[in-house]
């Protein structure tokens, strides 16, 4: 229940919209038991000898131990009053007339509140649906990669696509489902009562038994939909490394692997859908065959009070009409458990996400940089993924503003990691990053990364224009801006070669591109943002030869002026900056230039003598 209150809490910026829905699902269901009390009316009119039309009366019985027929006696006295001379006529037939108009009338004003609270309880259904998706989708933005690394794409969007629709069916099905359904049952119950109290206790005496079957059948869905939902999760992420990797998937000729493994997450996907709608399904009928079954027991009884005198058949018609329609808010709230419990089953995994709280935050009193002044100096920096075995270990060195460091070692040995540190992608183990001094943790989060730009090997694009991809996020960016920077990536050519030029949609993650031209392009980015500070990750390892020397000048233009980093494998490209930091093992073994470094001998000397034959 607390998951259930939770997930009730996002229907408070939407009372605008409830409110009046509750007040119109109230007059509905008014509406839906008054139309139910014309059965005693019309028998009335209908079985009465010709002499007795004009006997016919709506009003309070003046004799205090006959009671009233009909509901027209909860209404004021001049209310009434109106009300019979309105429907009672010279003739039946004029009556009769009368009657169905009234009838019609009301049919019709109840089917206005329905249209009404329906609308309204949309507004209020989606509203929430929208809140939620847009509230774990933000949530998403806000958790470190380390999350995002333990977690399966697939799974995630199925967070935000599968289980919130899930929980469409706690909140509309569930939640609007109840309060209408409830208020129809109240209506339903005061009118059994009303028409037979003794009745009334002998069908309410199987309501125990009926409570305690449904819940039961609520635990199992619960239990289900969990296991469902997961199983959607998998498809979800089958299917979109499939898409994601296609190329791969056509390249080693496994289309019949990935097609085999899909149909298996299909295969679980329909088991555990075939298994939640057989229990899911048991419900309704169950709760009908309950219903019948007092159904007949009440029959037998009324039977015998009919014809012992003691009980009306008018009333009874009225107890049996509202009992039938008892059955129908009885059958859907039963069904709606079903919807409430794979809604709250959703709703856990969602609240699971929105739970999680990402370590890496601005401290409140964190200040802003707007600027690299001095340097940005690591000391005693150790890191560790899981809290065990350190991937950094010890790394000390200073990089004064406006230097180039390049980073190299062998693969492993945790140049990429060091580099994560800087932007606070992660926080170290133990020791400092700082920058003019500063601990980064103690400089606000957004600014931090503001003074960065980083380059990767793997090229990040969006399936957006060129324009939208190099001024990332700025729509009032300027075209000479715009432009400047494609000039000086060697990317302004290839672009007006385009379609549309700048203009022209680039695909999933930029699939209309070259690598080379991708490269150039995320290097347009950079340069568009002109940050103090650059990083650049093996920027130029996956390129031709052409593509690479395009690239490299690309680099070596964006490198003016500003403090660099620069991971690479081909030492060929970084023989020109002032300092060279070598790794192994997570560990710093050499510091120094190029050529002090060849003089020294060691692991640097060793790589770059296997990478050029020496």
């Amino acid at each position: 229940m607390k998951d259930y209150f939770r997930l009730l809490a996002h229907l408070k910026p939407h009372l605008r919209y409830l409110i009046p829905a509750m007040i119109f699902m109230v007059l509905f269901a008014a509406m839906s038991g008054f139309s139910i009390t014309m059965i005693v009316p019309f028998t009335k009119i209908v079985f009465s000898q010709p002499g007795e039309v004009s006997q016919l009366s709506f009003q309070q019985s003046e004799n205090p131990d006959q009671k009233e027929e009909n509901l027209v006696v909860l209404l004021p006295k001049a209310l009434k009053k109106k009300f019979t001379q309105a429907i009672v006529g010279k003739t039946h037939l004029e009556t009769l007339g009368r009657f169905c108009i009234l009838v019609f009338l009301i049919f019709l004003v109840k089917n206005l509140f329905w249209y009404a609270q329906s609308f309204l309880i949309v507004r209020v259904e989606q509203g929430v649906i929208m809140d939620l998706r847009n509230k774990i989708y933000q949530h998403f933005h806000l958790l470190p990669l380390e999350y995002f690394h333990g977690q399966r794409t697939g799974v995630l969007i199925s967070r935000i696509t599968n289980d919130i629709t899930l929980v469409k069916g706690a909140v509309a099905n569930g939640f609007a489902q109840a309060l209408r359904q409830s208020f129809l049952l109240l209506v339903y119950l005061f009118l059994v009562f009303w028409a037979s109290w003794k009745l009334a206790f002998i069908a309410l005496s199987l309501f125990p038994f009926a409570l305690l079957i449904i819940g039961k059948f609520g635990q199992k869905v619960k239990k289900s939909s969990v296991v469902t939902q997961e199983k959607m999760g998998a498809m979800t992420s089958v299917l979109q490394e499939t898409i994601s990797g296609i190329r791969v998937v056509k390249a080693f000729v496994m289309e019949k692997f990935e097609i085999k493994k899909f149909m298996q997450a299909t295969k679980d996907y329909f088991k555990t859908m075939v298994k939640l709608t057989r229990i899911g399904s048991l419900a309704p009928p169950l709760t009908e065959v309950l219903g019948v079954f007092a159904a007949v027991l009440l029959l037998w009884f009324a039977g015998r009070e009919i014809l012992s005198g003691q009980l009306d058949p008018s009333r009874f018609f009225l107890f049996l009409f509202a009992m039938l329609s008892l059955m129908q808010p009885l059958r859907t709230i039963s069904h709606l458990n079903v919807d409430i419990q794979q809604g709250l089953a959703a709703a856990k995994r969602i609240f699971e996400v929105l739970d999680t709280q990402s370590k890496i935050k601005s401290y409140p009193d964190a200040v802003k940089k707007q600027s690299l002044q001095k340097n940005v100096t690591f000391k005693d920096v150790c890191f560790s993924y899981d809290g065990n075995k350190e991937v950094l270990s010890d790394i000390s060195f200073e990089v004064k503003a406006g230097e180039a460091v390049a980073l190299v070692g062998p693969s492993g040995a945790g140049k990429s990691t060091l580099m994560d540190l800087l932007p606070r992608f992660y926080d170290p183990t133990r020791g400092q990053i700082k920058i003019d001094g500063i601990d980064l943790r103690r400089i606000n989060l957004g600014s931090l990364r503001n003074l960065m730009g980083i380059v990767t090997q793997e090229t990040i694009l969006f399936n957006d224009t060129v324009w939208n991809n190099i001024a990332y996020g700025q729509k009032d960016a300027s075209e000479d801006r715009v432009h400047d920077a494609a000039r000086a990536a060697n990317a302004h050519d290839f672009i007006m070669a385009m379609p549309q030029g700048y203009h022209t949609m680039i695909g999933d993650r930029g699939v209309k591109l070259s690598g080379g031209e991708k490269q150039r392009l995320a290097i347009a980015r950079a340069l568009f943002k002109n940050p103090p500070i650059l990083i650049f990750d093996e920027a130029t390892s996956s390129l031709d030869s052409e593509s690479e020397a395009l690239v490299q000048e690309a680099i070596d233009r964006l490198m003016e002026g500003r403090t660099v980093f620069v991971i690479a494998h081909r030492l060929s490209t970084i023989q020109n900056v002032d300092k060279i930091v070598v790794l192994d093992h997570g560990k710093i073994v050499q510091i120094g230039d190029h050529e002090s470094l060849m003089k020294q001998g060691g692991l640097y000397k060793r790589l770059y003598q296997m990478q050029f034959k020496i």
